[in-house]
């Protein structure tokens, strides 16, 4: 059965796109059909458009990605399909173009846009749905009568002060749906840590009860994607 994670982030700019590209790498590297999928991108247009998340990602891990949505201004999706007048699918549909995609993949990997509640349509759809339907729709009950999902949640913090708070922020939001949250990524770590990164480490998993499976180092996204492979299996607990 494919494996399915939802890569989301307690914020923008916490380094879930690289975050996502080393989970990919990594399940590349040991011999796994890689799909990466961003429903929505926004920021694409301009005088001075961002690098789409999904080119990032070929380019460091090197494995397929594609990209359901794109939205020229740098705002939140459904904000950024309002001021261009054009209608974006729904999380509903978003999710049945995924389910479509998994017979041709190991692990299917769906990074969100901005941290779990931002607007991914124009219904108030967000990641947390997205999570919460895919983990729903996918589930199997096994012979012994017992319910799992091939839906992990992943969650991408910042290392620095106020992760704390987000993080847990982010990890009540999906308990609430009941949707448990596999495992915590700090997106990028500084080459100085100072003490308050240092605890942090530490205490993300103490006021969380989610592990930490990864620190992915600051910079790692400028490597190239050769260095990027062979680091990113080095950065996981």
């Amino acid at each position: 059965m494919t494996r399915v994670v939802v890569v989301t982030g307690t914020d923008t700019g916490v380094g879930k796109t690289i975050a996502t590209a080393a989970l990919a790498a990594r399940a590349a590297a040991a011999g796994e059909r890689v799909l990466v999928v961003k429903p929505v991108q926004t920021g694409i247009g301009g005088d001075d458009p961002d690098v789409p998340d999904v080119d990032t990602v070929r380019s460091l891990a090197g494995v397929d990605a594609v990209q359901l949505v794109a939205l020229d201004e740098p705002l939140a999706p459904d904000t950024a399909a309002r001021r261009q007048g054009v209608a974006i699918p729904t999380v509903r549909e978003h999710v049945a173009r995924i389910r479509e995609l998994l017979p041709s993949y190991d692990l299917v990997l769906v990074e969100g846009a901005g941290g779990l509640l931002v607007r991914l349509d124009a219904e108030g759809g967000t990641l947390l749905d997205i999570a919460r339907d895919l983990t729903f729709a996918l589930r199997r009950r096994g012979p012994d009568d017992v319910v799992s999902s091939p839906v992990e949640v992943v969650v991408v913090t910042r290392a620095g002060l106020g992760t704390l708070n987000h993080t847990e922020l982010t990890v009540t939001a999906l308990r609430a749906v009941q949707v448990e949250p596999t495992r915590l990524v700090i997106g990028s770590w500084p080459s100085a840590p100072g003490l308050a990164e240092t605890c942090n480490r530490d205490d993300l998993t103490r006021i969380t009860g989610v592990p930490v499976l990864a620190v992915v180092p600051e910079g790692a996204g400028s490597l190239r994607g050769d260095e990027f492979r062979a680091a990113a299996p080095t950065w996981f607990a």
